[in-house]
């Protein structure tokens, strides 16, 4: 329940709080995590978004931009999943969250 909160405000960056809770609290390994994060958004971000297109003014051609870099980004970063050890995977989440929460503080 508190992914789905995070994941309807914050929207697909709820993932940056479902891994470290499924890592830490259901004690699953990086690799599981992370693809069960994908799974447990994917609805979530489904049902955030056509609660958001039905009651903001959306930018479609912004979705379909994004759109397409996240199907790409998504299917290679699921190949990449598979291919790379739990600690390289950890280290780019850790980097890639960094970046984020610097971003958000510049």
């Amino acid at each position: 329940m508190i992914i789905g909160i995070i994941n309807g405000f914050f929207g697909g960056g709820g993932g940056m709080v479902t891994v470290p809770l499924l890592e830490e609290i259901l004690h699953i390994d990086n690799k599981k995590s992370h693809a069960t994060a994908m799974i447990v958004i994917f609805p979530l971000s489904v049902i955030s978004s056509v609660i958001y297109a039905l009651n903001t003014n959306i930018l479609f051609i912004d979705v379909l931009y994004t759109g397409i870099g996240v199907l790409v980004g998504g299917i290679f970063g699921a190949f990449l999943l598979k291919k790379l050890n739990g600690k390289t995977i950890r280290i780019l989440f850790i980097l890639v969250m960094i970046t984020a929460g610097i971003k958000i503080l510049i």
